[in-house]
């Protein structure tokens, strides 16, 4: 009978004092939860800048399970990822990071959880996180307005510590800050999705590549989230309305406008702040819908063209 075939992806960039000592965690736990599997350890260096990649060599000197990659340059977590996913060769697929707050030990939670409920992703939950303050409260903001917009029910959007089948990564499109979003796309698509509680450790060494910069480009990613989930087969519904409303609001507008002309006899000129707004609210709508629609298009033309790769890869062994 053939060993069952698993595939551990983990991620860095500028990790060199984590590195070894996780990967040791990660060897030990694979050693006692999973000794009767065929595994493979894809490591991808994101454009790392400090000794990591050095690091990276030692552990596969030790160890032919290895697949290095080396991008050439850091492009960033979501477009990291799909490097990740398009390089993993077996069924089931777990994630972590490598800053060392992920444990290892519960890779045998999460496939147990697989397994016994025939889930297609579980994910980890970072319920008692041990991250700085300002990280939580962002993160509970974040929360409230993925409930409010998406409803994905989704407790913890970060966590990389995961179980996949490959079936789920499969039909992913990551950029900007999707990789955020995996668990909430996952669930659009139809993948039967879970949460449980995992070990979280605070970061010993190194720092967090997370600031609050991202929170602008994950809402802005949010609002895509939205758009795609209420309106990817029908995008003439939000178009139309708005541009009824748009109408709506011209039309009371002139009326206003002639009245007071008519009746009061104040110049259409006196309201220049009334007529401002409107034009600037005019304005804002038509670049958010025009932001849509050049988007879609810009992801359909990546789709269906055969451009190349939005990545370089430096060195792959």
């Amino acid at each position: 009978m053939s060993k069952k075939l698993i595939s551990i992806i983990i991620p860095f960039y500028n990790e060199q004092w984590n590195i070894i000592s996780l990967f040791k965690e990660v060897l030990k736990y694979l050693k006692e939860d999973f000794g009767n599997f065929d595994y493979e350890i894809i490591l991808v260096n994101d454009g790392s800048n400090d000794k990591s990649w050095e690091d990276i060599k030692k552990c596969k000197r030790n160890n032919s399970n290895i697949i290095w990659i080396n991008l050439n340059r850091n492009y960033w977590q979501s477009i990291a990822m799909d490097v990740w996913f398009k390089k993993a060769n077996w069924e089931i697929i777990f994630t972590l990071d490598w800053d060392w707050q992920n444990n290892p030990k519960d890779f045998k939670k999460l496939y147990e959880k697989l397994k016994k409920e025939n889930l297609d992703l579980v994910a980890g939950w970072r319920k008692k996180r041990k991250d700085p303050m300002w990280m939580l409260v962002i993160t509970k903001i974040a929360r409230l307005l993925r409930w409010f917009l998406i409803k994905d029910g989704v407790k913890d959007s970060g966590c990389t510590l995961r179980i996949y089948r490959k079936k789920v990564i499969k039909n992913l499109e990551l950029w900007g800050e999707m990789h955020r979003f995996i668990i909430s796309m996952s669930r659009i698509n139809g993948f039967k999705i879970w949460e449980i509680k995992i070990d979280h450790r605070p970061r010993i060494i190194g720092k967090s590549k997370y600031n609050w910069k991202k929170s602008f480009k994950w809402l802005i990613d949010l609002i895509y989230i939205w758009f795609i989930r209420k309106y990817e087969w029908r995008p003439l519904h939000l178009f139309g309305f708005v541009g009824l409303l748009n109408f709506f609001l011209w039309f009371i507008m002139i009326l206003y406008s002639l009245y007071k002309r008519l009746f009061i006899h104040i110049d259409i000129s006196d309201n220049g702040f009334f007529i401002m707004w409107i034009f600037l609210t005019q304005i804002w709508l038509m670049l958010f819908i025009f932001w849509i629609i050049i988007d879609l298009l810009i992801r359909t033309h990546t789709s269906i063209s055969w451009k190349k790769e939005r990545y370089l890869i430096k060195e792959e062994i």
